[in-house]
């Protein structure tokens, strides 16, 4: 008799997953909440979608922050190059852009899930969408499964929970697949954003917000402590800041929010003090009968001006003729260390990632199958992995899924 198998979260996890299991000619449903495949995987990459990063597989585990052993297994077995492969032969061209970031070459994250539908479809795996998952219950005398959505059951020989995480709620990400694995005896890691904004305690941060930086180095500290440095774009919020090194920081630091956290921005990294106070001195000179408050325009971004200069407590109205060689230190100490206060960080709904879920330690690495419970497995975000942006924690997905996929 052919097992029936179910694979619960249409994500890439659930795809992968599905599409692998189908691939062996074993009889495979994936079931949706949504209408429709992919929701969350359509706005990733600010929907273009980073389909992996293309650097070298073992270079890849360099930005896995959580549980980075625990993914050798699945990484080596479906590689970057693997997703790759897979998507162009269903018709998906790919670009690798800065930071070996892969793209499609329509920057259209729709193309990536047609290409994956292909997939599914040539696999034979039947799709039921809008299809909420209300329980799971695992029958312990034949090893198997009765999955109730709304008033109907469906029993199943073997279950893959694929649900994501609670980041982004609104494409389905509701966190139903730790309720279901904490009622069959999983621990559930606790929940934090992971790749999230982050919000400042200070009066003047919505002065500053819409300002954009490039080429800039952000700092976190726990009281003296160096706990993390990002160099790169960020943007100030209405909250506090964003951007790439910001959703980055904010990985590193999730475990220390109790713990006197702050940052410092250095808006001028490539510059040392002295070649900094070399640069001022021109400007001064150049600017030597304007107030200060207007003659840093070609250093700084207008809206930072006034920021800077309140804060290395120096005279605004200040002719730049008179100002001291101590102010002009009190400056430059600034521009290299702009303090920022932490606050919190901003919802983890609000989070690209989810850290925390189904604890690593009950689940085996070879093969995604849960240590508790015969003949269930666990892919993708609600495992307790994560990583930083540029495709990583895409490629986890993809990865956790295929091992999945050839285990069953």
């Amino acid at each position: 008799m052919n097992e029936k198998i179910a694979v619960i979260g249409g994500g890439p996890a659930g795809i992968i997953a599905a599409g692998t299991i189908g691939s062996r000619g074993k009889d495979v449903t994936l079931i949706e909440k949504n209408e429709k495949l992919g929701k969350k995987l359509f706005i990733t990459g600010k929907g273009r979608c980073n389909i992996t990063n293309a650097a070298p597989i073992d270079e890849l585990f360099d930005y896995i922050n959580t549980n980075k052993n625990f993914l050798y297994s699945s990484l080596y077995t479906f590689t970057n190059d693997n997703i790759i492969e897979l998507l162009e032969n269903f018709g998906l061209k790919t670009k690798v852009e800065r930071g070996n970031r892969v793209f499609p070459a329509s920057d259209k994250s729709s193309d990536v899930i047609k290409a994956l539908e292909k997939f599914l479809k040539k696999n034979n795996v039947r799709i039921m969408l809008n299809s909420k998952v209300d329980s799971i219950v695992y029958r312990k005398k034949n090893k198997s499964f009765v999955i109730t959505i709304g008033e109907k059951d469906h029993e199943f020989d073997k279950v893959v929970i694929a649900t994501g995480g609670v980041s982004y709620p609104t494409t389905g990400s509701t966190g139903d697949g730790f309720t279901f694995a904490k009622r069959m005896g999983h621990n559930i890691i606790p929940l934090k954003p992971s790749l999230v904004p982050i919000e400042i305690d200070a009066e003047w941060i919505k002065d500053l917000q819409g300002v954009s930086l490039k080429n800039v180095n952000l700092s976190a500290y726990s009281g003296k402590k160096l706990l993390k440095e990002e160099f790169g774009e960020m943007i100030f919020t209405h909250h506090g800041i964003s951007g790439p090194i910001v959703l980055s920081i904010s990985n590193g630091i999730n475990k220390y929010i109790n713990k006197d956290l702050r940052m410092e921005i250095d808006f001028k990294p490539a510059l040392s003090i002295e070649k900094l106070n070399n640069r001022l001195l021109r400007d001064f000179e150049q600017y030597s009968n304007k107030q200060l408050k207007n003659a840093l325009n070609d250093l700084l971004p207008q809206k930072l001006i006034p920021w800077v200069i309140k804060l290395s407590h120096t005279d605004p109205e200040k002719t730049v003729n008179q100002i001291t060689k101590e102010e002009r230190m009190n400056l430059i100490n600034i521009i290299k260390g702009f303090p920022l206060k932490f606050k919190k960080f901003r919802p983890i709904e609000e989070a690209i990632v989810t850290s925390g879920g189904v604890s690593t330690k009950e689940i085996n690495p070879s093969t995604m199958e849960s240590k508790l419970v015969p003949n269930l497995y666990f892919v993708g975000e609600v495992i307790d992995v994560d990583a930083l942006t540029g495709g990583y924690n895409l490629q986890i997905a993809y990865s956790t899924g295929y091992l999945a996929g050839i285990s069953i």
